[in-house]
C-alpha cells in the first residue's frame, strides 16, 4: 500500500507539474517535479528497499530542491526577476551536492533519516535552503494577501502540506504520500487558478494509478 500510494502521488505531482511547465511557470513546475521524484523514490524504497542511489534522488528532490523552488516561484510571482538566475545557480549546487556527498550506513524498506546516512554539510545546506524557501513563500503570501488572498492561501497551504508530508515519512509513508499529493494539488490551484482543471488531472492520475 505504501508503494502504491507513493507512486500515485508521484503521478499526481508529475501530471500537474507538466501542466504548469506548459504555462511557463517553471519554478513551480520544478517544485512539483521534485515532489514527483521524492515520492517516486519513496515508492521504490517501499517496494524494493532503499539503497544509496534511491536515497540520493530522495534527498536531492525532497530535502534540497522542493522548498527552495517553492520560494523561487513565490519571488518570481512577486516580480523579483533576480530570483531566476539565483535559482539556476542553486539547482546546480544542489545537484552537485547530491552527487558527491558520501552516503553511509545500511538501508531497509523504511524511509532513511538524513542524519543516519549523510554528513553535516549537506544537511546544513538542505536546512538553510529549505528555511529560506519557506520564508520566501510566507513573506510573498503576506505581502500579496490583499490583492491575491485565495492564491496566497493555497500556496501557503501547499507548503504546510509538504511540511506535514516530510514529517510523516518516518512514521507513516502512506499518509506522507497523500500529503505530498495534496501539496501538489494545492500548489497547482494556487498558481493556475483552475480548480476544475486540477481536479480533472488529479482524478485522471488517480484512476491510472489504480488500474
Amino acid at each position: 500500500m505504501d508503494a502504491l500510494l507513493s507512486f500515485a502521488a508521484a503521478l499526481v505531482a508529475l501530471r500537474l507539474g507538466g501542466q504548469l511547465a506548459r504555462r511557463r511557470r517553471l519554478a513551480w513546475a520544478g517544485a512539483l517535479f521534485s515532489f514527483a521524484a521524492a515520492t517516486a523514490a519513496m515508492a521504490w524504497g517501499s517496494a524494493h528497499g532503499w539503497d544509496a542511489r534511491s536515497f540520493r534522488v530522495y534527498y536531492l528532490a525532497g530535502a534540497l530542491l522542493s522548498a527552495p523552488l517553492l520560494g523561487v516561484g513565490s519571488l518570481l510571482l512577486w516580480g523579483r526577476r533576480w530570483a531566476a538566475p539565483m535559482a539556476l545557480v542553486y539547482v546546480g549546487l544542489a545537484i552537485g551536492v547530491a552527487l558527491v556527498m558520501p552516503v553511509h550506513g545500511t538501508f531497509s524498506t523504511t524511509v532513511p533519516r538524513a542524519q543516519d546516512h549523510v554528513d553535516a554539510l549537506p544537511r546544513v545546506i538542505a536546512i538553510a535552503a529549505s528555511s529560506l524557501g519557506t520564508l520566501a513563500v510566507l513573506v510573498v503570501a503576506t505581502a500579496t494577501l490583499r490583492g491575491r488572498p485565495r492564491q496566497g492561501l493555497l500556496i501557503v497551504g501547499a507548503v504546510i502540506a509538504a511540511g506535514i508530508a516530510s514529517a510523516l515519512t518516518q512514521t507513516a509513508v502512506a499518509a506522507a504520500a497523500a500529503a505530498f499529493a495534496v501539496a501538489a494539488v494545492l500548489l497547482y490551484l494556487g498558481v493556475a487558478g483552475s480548480p476544475r482543471g486540477a481536479s480533472r488531472a488529479y482524478q485522471a492520475t488517480t484512476r491510472s494509478a489504480n488500474d
